[in-house]
């Protein structure tokens, strides 16, 4: 097999494996309260649509950072989340996509 057709192959293989992978439990990540509020909730979806909370405790101050880990349930979900804060005066932010295979991943809200 030339070359060419080896390296192809490999990169199509790769590619399969990105678009497979799951964010695992114990994978963890950080997250930024970056506003004048405390976040009180972190709510997390694969679609957009249906959201599931993250448990964070009793919440995250303004200007806190925090470890946050992923819980085994989460095991065969996509790498790819939307991810929104809900803060203490019950105003949900705007929700943004985060790859949470990614290493050091760090969150700002």
């Amino acid at each position: 097999m030339k070359m060419h057709k080896v390296t192809g192959l490999l990169m199509a293989a790769g590619l399969l494996l990105a678009t497979t992978m799951t964010a695992q439990a114990g994978d963890s990540f950080v997250a930024h309260n970056t506003t004048k509020f405390a976040i009180k909730q972190m709510l997390v979806s694969q679609d957009g649509k249906t959201w599931g909370g993250f448990d964070i405790g009793k919440g995250i101050a303004a200007g806190e950072s925090v470890t946050l880990v992923w819980d085994s349930s989460t095991n065969n979900e996509d790498c790819k989340q939307y991810v929104k804060a809900v803060f203490a005066d019950g105003e949900e932010g705007e929700p943004a996509i985060f790859n949470f295979c990614e290493k050091d991943l760090e969150l700002e809200f």
